[in-house]
């Protein structure tokens, strides 16, 4: 017969008939065999290949990241003066990013098509049948010894503004052939100082996109997606004080000789009017028409966000195609102006005396707690502004300004009121949706310094 033999644990029992016979069973250990010393070849390739598992992974991970920080330079606008003006193979890059990280978003706004923009024109002044034909502003008139009436130590008017009475801002909302209005650089020691050569420069824009940091704030942010067009028609100028100028400088960001950083024509304010570094900001967001007495349109962008989109043709979706003056953005949160106080004070942008007292004289002044105004929302997000620079358009922005110096810094309460109050045609508010067509926003890098007046 045959031998049988089974494995238990490494031990093999071998069974014969001699041994059932005997009754002896042999029992046969087998021995592990023992590997001989590791050559050194081995060694080597055994350290080799758990340096590759480790190291593949790490490899790859710095990859992705270098890849990353690629995109991100890629997508940062340059400072530096000397770079080629963007095309828009950039705006499309940028749209397609948005999309990536916003899931697939359309459109709001219809523009023309490149080769239209490129030999856009401005329209012709178009003949008005408004009743009010002219804006005269109080710092143009001759000085009255007794024209400054006293003001509180609470009270934001100052040389720069006027001290407009309540009386005189009754009169401001007055429809006439003529209207007098307090709007700024009311006297000639009032502020906001610049250089002739500056002056000069902003006497010669027709067409305007502008923006500003005071204190040291944000970064500036190039445009992009513009025509060769619109470089040669439109000037794209930035508000800066020396603060701002120091800590770009910090960064390596410097002024050319030519005064730019890029497309941007940088302009160097002196002795700002107001403490509240907000209010400053105010100057050029409102009352632009002030600083560029030669322009026809203009257009606000905020310091935290990069315009995109070919400026004229912008003009052309916002205001021309639609007979329109005035386009901004509609609230993305809320739709009447005491909601948004509410909000203000909540997220502690004002206090809530401040806001308690513009709210008690809106109420006063008869403006309802509702929603909507002519089927439109009636509050506006403010962060871009695109405008013409006609009588009627000036009169509504002065009153603006006028508000948020009188009242709280933000224009979100002040606007739905001077909207009603006025009444002006030609009030663009477009979705929320198109403004992010129109600038992409990076939110606010620091925070401004405020500015400390010297009050020897």
């Amino acid at each position: 017969m045959p031998s049988s033999s089974s494995l238990i644990h490494g031990i093999s029992i071998s069974v014969s008939d001699d041994d059932e016979a005997t009754g002896k069973v042999r029992v046969r250990v087998r021995r592990k065999r023992s590997r001989g010393p590791a050559s050194a070849s081995a060694r080597r390739r055994r350290i080799l290949f758990r340096a590759a598992r480790l190291g593949v992974p790490l490899l790859l991970a710095a990859l992705a990241v270098c890849l990353l920080l690629y995109e991100s330079y890629r997508l940062t606008p340059s400072r530096s003066s000397t770079l080629p003006p963007p095309s828009f193979a950039d705006i499309s890059r940028l749209s397609r990013n948005a999309r990536a990280a916003d899931g697939a978003r359309k459109s709001c706004l219809k523009f023309l098509d490149p080769e239209k923009l490129q030999n856009l024109e401005l329209p012709e002044i178009p003949e008005t049948n408004l009743s009010m034909k002219e804006v005269l502003y109080r710092s143009s008139l001759p000085h009255i010894v007794n024209d400054t009436p006293p003001h509180t130590e609470n009270s934001r008017f100052n040389l720069f503004t006027g001290y407009q009475t309540l009386t005189e801002r009754e009169e401001s909302f007055k429809m006439k052939k003529s209207v007098t209005v307090h709007c700024g650089f009311y006297n000639e020691n009032g502020g906001f100082r610049v250089s002739d050569v500056d002056r000069e420069y902003m006497r010669s824009c027709e067409v305007v996109v502008a923006t500003c940091a005071f204190g040291g704030g944000d970064d500036l942010h190039q445009p992009i997606g513009m025509t060769e067009n619109s470089i040669r028609k439109v000037c794209y100028v930035a508000f800066w004080d020396e603060v701002t100028r120091a800590a770009q400088e910090e960064e390596g960001h410097t002024i050319s000789e030519d005064l730019v950083i890029g497309l941007w024509r940088i302009i160097l304010v002196s002795d700002l009017p107001f403490s509240d570094q907000r209010l400053n900001g105010k100057i050029p967001k409102l009352i632009s028409h002030r600083l560029f007495p030669m322009a026809r349109y203009s257009i606000w962008v905020d310091s935290k966000s990069q315009f995109r989109r070919d400026p004229l043709g912008v003009l052309e979706a916002l205001l021309w195609r639609s007979n329109s003056s005035l386009a901004l953005s509609e609230h993305g949160a809320r739709s009447s102006l005491y909601d948004e106080a509410k909000a203000i004070v909540k997220k502690h942008k004002a206090t809530p005396e401040e806001v308690e007292v513009q709210l008690d004289q809106y109420r006063r002044d008869g403006i309802p707690d509702e929603k909507r105004f002519n089927g439109k929302k009636a509050l506006a997000e403010a962060s871009v502004i695109v405008r013409n620079h006609a009588p009627l358009t000036n009169l509504f922005m002065c009153a603006w300004f006028n508000e948020v110096v009188r009242f709280t810094s933000r224009d979100q309460l002040s606007f739905p009121y001077v909207l009603r109050r006025l009444r002006p045609p030609g009030v663009h508010l477009f979705p929320v949706c198109a403004r992010k067509d129109l600038v992409n926003s990076f939110g606010h890098k620091r925070k401004v310094k405020p500015l400390v007046k010297d009050t020897t």
